[in-house]
């Protein structure tokens, strides 16, 4: 049986902005070196680290997590979204996220994320089998 695991989440741009502005350690505990380096190739940055921010907690919405537990210091780095020669978006999850991926059996994923206006969404589906 195929089992499908769905995560979503939106982020107020002046919000994330704000978050952004007031810590210089923020980026670099959240972002991979690669996701930095392809969101500061843009013309404006923060729309794409704020898509990429969505992403991570929608995937953590698909994996059925929250943000506190053992194994959660970086998972965000953990979950880095990964940006192919198209342009589109795909995940690489590694350590404690890649743990639990394994455990509920995931072997695909879709990712879409969109910016328009004040906000940033992004969507996160998991497929796996569920094998009873």
């Amino acid at each position: 049986m195929i089992k499908i695991l769905q995560g979503v989440d939106i982020v107020e741009i002046g919000k994330f902005r704000k978050v952004f502005r007031k810590s210089d350690a923020f980026v670099s505990e959240i972002f991979t070196t690669a996701e930095r380096r392809y969101c500061e190739s843009k013309k404006d940055p923060l729309l794409h680290f704020a898509g990429r921010f969505a992403s991570k907690e929608a995937t953590l919405k698909a994996l059925g997590l929250g943000l506190t537990g053992t194994g959660i210091d970086k998972t965000f780095q953990e979950i880095e979204v990964v940006t192919g020669p198209s342009g589109k978006p795909s995940l690489s999850l590694t350590g404690w996220a890649g743990k639990i991926s394994q455990k509920k059996k995931i072997d695909q994923h879709t990712i879409s994320i969109s910016h328009s206006g004040n906000y940033a969404v992004s969507t996160v589906i998991l497929i796996g089998s569920d094998n009873r």
